[in-house]
């Protein structure tokens, strides 16, 4: 590029590119052998697929984009045999299902009416309208300001998963709610385990943070962001634990899960960046995808 070119010509988000890097973090380069052995395999699927390409004006970064997320969409799922067995220790009473009793004991005793008020309404915010009316907001306007639909492809695709996920996993187990004397209403009547709103909240929390980590250009704005997107999990899981409509190991199900999902789709997103075209690339040193940059 000519030396002292303008800096907002080079600037991802006018050219409708979202930012490669966090922080000094560049998302584009896989310093281990694990890593660079998937972007591989990526870069060898897209290039295997030229059908798509031809079909629909697809770079073999937008199919390694989707032929990951497929297939991570399928582990995911898959861990529903985990969750079964997590559901087992639950039955049997032994493991992390011994402190399901008493957390919901002690949420008994902290209520009062202000306080069942306000945490229904902060539940709510993670229910099936809320969530996506919020996460609508704020990815609309990461994709606007960026001038491409990629974020909104990003979050469309964790919430179809982090979806497909709750109802698998609650189909699976079929575990019945705290007993309704012990919660406060409204009453919900699905399986309780997992709980969606914690899963399908720490899906979308997990994958917004990440996608405004990539335009946050200062580190306080980072450490503000992941800050506020670690409490928003946590509270809406403990929210539902106050409010007796799931038991403990629900909420932790739920945590452990949206997390593996998010981290999966956010993976998918990187792969996407590093073999997407480079309208300023020249080569790569031994044409492999992810090397360094000549």
């Amino acid at each position: 590029m000519v030396e002292g070119a303008d800096a907002s010509s080079r600037d991802p988000r006018r050219q409708g590119r979202e930012p490669e890097q966090i922080g000094s973090r560049d998302l584009t380069a896989w310093p281990t052998a694990l890593g660079r052995l998937l972007v591989g395999a990526a870069a060898s699927l897209g290039r295997r697929v030229p059908w798509v390409g031809r079909a629909y004006g697809w770079s073999t970064a937008h199919v390694a984009f989707v032929a990951f997320a497929a297939v991570a969409m399928g582990v995911a799922v898959s861990l529903t045999k985990s969750a079964g067995e997590v559901y087992e220790a639950v039955v049997d009473h032994n493991g992390i299902s011994t402190i399901d009793q008493p957390v919901l004991d002690l949420a008994v005793q902290a209520r009062t009416p202000w306080r069942n008020e306000a945490i229904t309404w902060f539940t709510d915010v993670g229910g099936p309208v809320g969530m996506p009316l919020l996460v609508a907001l704020v990815v609309g306007g990461l994709a606007w300001h960026w001038r491409t639909w990629m974020p909104v492809v990003v979050t469309v695709a964790a919430a179809a998963g982090s979806l497909l996920m709750t109802l698998a996993t609650k189909g699976l187990a079929g575990r019945a709610r705290p007993p309704l004397d012990l919660a406060v209403p409204p009453y919900e009547s699905s399986p309780s385990f997992p709980s969606g709103h914690t899963l399908n909240a720490t899906v979308l929390t997990t994958v917004v943070v990440y996608l405004v980590l990539l335009r946050s250009t200062a580190p306080w704005q980072r450490v503000l962001t992941v800050g506020l997107g670690a409490g928003f999990v946590v509270t809406m899981g403990l929210s539902r634990v106050f409010l007796g409509h799931h038991w403990f190991t629900d909420v932790v199900a739920g945590w452990a899960l949206g997390l593996a999902w998010a981290l999966a789709v956010i993976t998918a997103h990187r792969l996407f960046l590093t073999l997407r075209p480079r309208p300023d690339a020249v080569t790569l040193t031994d044409g492999a995808p992810g090397s360094t940059r000549t």
